[in-house]
């Protein structure tokens, strides 16, 4: 926590303010040996890696908790653990537990003074991950890490936060502005370029000014403000004046947090590269981003995750330094180009980074954690939001969906299970005449919808079949509506899905994961490769933890929705059976490793009959004081795709 002088001590302090309304919160700058577990239902850990954590790690391994990783690499954590106090043996052995005996060798070369510590082969991960209740990290690359490393618990992708001021004053802005500016010495009309944080040889500082010596020769009223400490294997000032650049560049040193911001905003460009990255997620970027200051980022770990139209990324290779001055060069010469760059980073942070929603997040997975794998459900997000900023859910009636059925058996069928179709469609994110969507095992009872209630405008459906033959259906209500639309045949766990990269904004995944027979994930894995970035799943499923699996558990029969076996019918085919049902972290666990954020999952009626004969069940739970949420035969869950799948063959799903 602050005074302490880091991005963490920031992150920490900004979060606080927000999540202790949310939660009964108690704050440790240190372990006192007075702290007692029992008081608290669990520990929320923030680790970084250096010695400012040094007690927080410590701390986390004796009381184990739920681990913040704010990056993927704790060595030099470990090391200031053991090396600086004096420990070879634990650092040699530490080595050995995290990356087998050819790190415990190299450590022994280490410890004889004839090498340097293996800080990024050897991250010191495992320790920490076969101790942990949950983990927490900003990106995808963080727990894939954490994932590596042994963890496999509760585990959540949380944005890191931002800094969100409200409606900008423009002409107060534009003061402030200006009179930071005349404090820097820098005119009103130059174009100034900053770069903030640790000025650590990673953060690519030699490779910008080596661009920015170029880029004053077409514009000599470019002006750089580096606003961080000096580091010894970064000779900053050698560098400025060799590359003659005394007059266009200002190290500011450290800042102080009341300055940070308007540094940040009296700047036209903010430039964030790093390489190499152990996946740490940047407060300052947040910060230029909140401010809608464009960005150039490194195209790698964490920052590769970044839309790719809120920022410029740079990759690491060869031309990275002529690629850094093109992107400035633009930026500098077509600020219309800059404005709506950092406009839609302003936005995107907005809508996914404050502080207000991470808070939230945590403290949702805080519950999660702390009530089980079947504690309470996590909150839905709405669906649809008016202009006025009201929301309210998508509600189809059930005569409009009931028009649409032509024949009796599927009258009946929907008669069973219309309040299933309601759900869905009311969980199923609500689209516009731009976006598409894909119904899965399309029957076409709510297909209809998707068009004239959702407000699709492109709409798709698939079932099982042949690759390559496409059906096109057509159907008429009896209110004299029509609809018509393609149906694509293949096999979802076996088949490349017939359709382009990030072709839909949209996939409905409903009661067909439970028939799957070998491989689910490769339907996760073409679902997400067919969405578009940001793009959502809808899943449903049976829930095979319902009120009714346990009552089918304690009075010694099969929890199985539908486990029987299904005679062929006369033409030789025979219908998918269930081979597989789920429960609803299971299905968390199958978004998480399918590259998905989840944005709402619950449980729910699966067909539309009333269930007291298990309201025993639930008298018998909360007597045990086991858990009565996420219960409902039907399990409903929406993800959104915030990257490519991180864990092909989970270890609980394939053997």
């Amino acid at each position: 926590m602050p005074p302490a002088r880091s991005g963490i001590a920031d992150y920490s302090a900004a979060l606080v303010a927000h999540l202790r309304h949310l939660v009964d919160l108690t704050i440790f700058g240190s372990m006192p040996d007075t702290y007692d577990p029992a008081q608290f239902d669990i520990a929320l850990y923030h680790l970084g890696n250096n010695a400012d954590h040094d007690f927080v790690y410590e701390a986390a391994l004796r009381r184990p908790g739920i681990v913040v990783l704010h990056e993927a690499n704790l060595h030099h954590l470990v090391a200031d653990l053991t090396i600086r106090r004096g420990d070879w043996d634990a650092y040699v052995n530490e080595c050995g537990f995290d990356g087998g005996e050819a790190a415990r060798a190299f450590a022994g070369r280490v410890r004889a003074l004839e090498a340097g510590p293996d800080y990024d082969g050897v991250p010191m991960l495992r320790r920490m991950a076969g101790a942990s209740k949950g983990v927490i990290a900003h990106s995808n690359y963080v727990l894939s890490a954490a994932r590596a490393a042994g963890f496999s618990g509760p585990q959540a992708v949380i944005p890191h936060g931002a800094w969100v001021d409200g409606p900008v004053d423009q002409l107060a802005y534009e003061r402030g502005r200006n009179l930071v500016r005349e404090r820097l010495g820098v005119e009103a009309d130059a174009t100034l370029i900053g770069a903030f944080g640790y000025l650590k040889p990673y953060k690519r500082i030699a490779q910008t000014l080596r661009a920015v010596r170029r880029l004053v020769k077409l514009d000599p009223r470019v002006r750089v403000i580096l606003g961080g400490e000096a580091h010894p294997d970064l000779p900053i000032a050698p560098i400025i004046e060799g590359l003659g650049l005394e007059a266009h560049v200002r190290v500011l040193g450290y800042t102080a947090e009341a300055d940070f911001a308007s540094y940040i905003a009296a700047c036209d460009i903010i430039v964030n590269l790093r390489y190499p990255t152990v996946g740490e997620t940047s407060g300052s970027l947040l910060r230029a981003f909140s401010t809608g200051r464009p960005a150039l980022v490194s195209d790698v770990g964490a920052f590769a995750e970044l839309p790719d139209d809120i920022c410029l990324k740079v990759p690491v290779d060869a031309a990275e330094e002529d690629l850094i001055f093109e992107f400035l060069n633009l930026l500098t010469s077509r600020p219309d180009v800059a404005r709506q760059i950092g406009d839609r980073a302003r936005a995107w942070v907005e809508h996914e980074c404050s502080w207000r929603a991470v808070a939230q997040k945590y403290a949702d997975f805080m519950a999660f954690v702390v009530h089980g794998l079947t504690g309470r459900p996590l909150p839905s997000r709405p669906v649809q939001e008016s202009a006025d900023g009201t929301v309210s859910e998508v509600d189809v009636a059930p005569d409009w969906i009931k028009s649409w059925v032509a024949d009796e058996p599927s009258t009946e069928y929907l008669q069973t299970h219309s309040d299933r179709f309601r759900h869905t469609l009311r969980i199923t994110p609500p689209g516009d005449p731009s976006k598409s969507v894909l119904e899965m095992g399309a029957y076409m009872q709510i297909t209809p919808a998707l068009k004239y209630k959702l407000g699709y405008g492109h709409v798709r459906g698939c079932y099982y079949g042949k690759l390559g033959r496409t059906d096109r259906k057509f159907v008429e209500s009896n209110l004299g509506e029509t609809f018509e639309c393609l149906i694509d045949h293949f096999d979802a766990e076996r088949d490349r899905y017939p359709y382009k990269d990030e072709s839909f904004d949209t996939v409905l995944c409903c009661e067909l994961l439970e028939h799957l027979f070998s491989d689910p994930m490769h339907l996760i894995s073409e679902i997400n490769r067919i969405l578009k970035p940001g793009g959502n799943v809808v899943i449903t499923t049976p829930n095979i933890v319902s009120y009714r699996a346990v009552a089918a558990i304690l009075e010694s029969y099969n929890p199985g929705f539908f486990t029987a076996y299904i005679k062929p019918n006369p033409t030789g085919e025979t219908e998918a059976r269930h081979n597989r049902e789920y429960t609803p972290t299971e299905v968390h666990q199958l978004l998480l490793g399918g590259g998905f954020a989840l944005e709402r999952l619950e449980t729910g009626a699966f067909r539309d009959e009333p269930h007291p004969e298990f309201a025993w069940v639930q008298a018998v739970l909360e007597r045990l004081s086991l858990q009565t949420q996420w219960r409902g035969d039907g399990i409903y869950a929406v993800g959104r795709k915030t990257g490519p799948v991180t864990e092909r063959y989970p270890s609980w799903l394939y053997f």
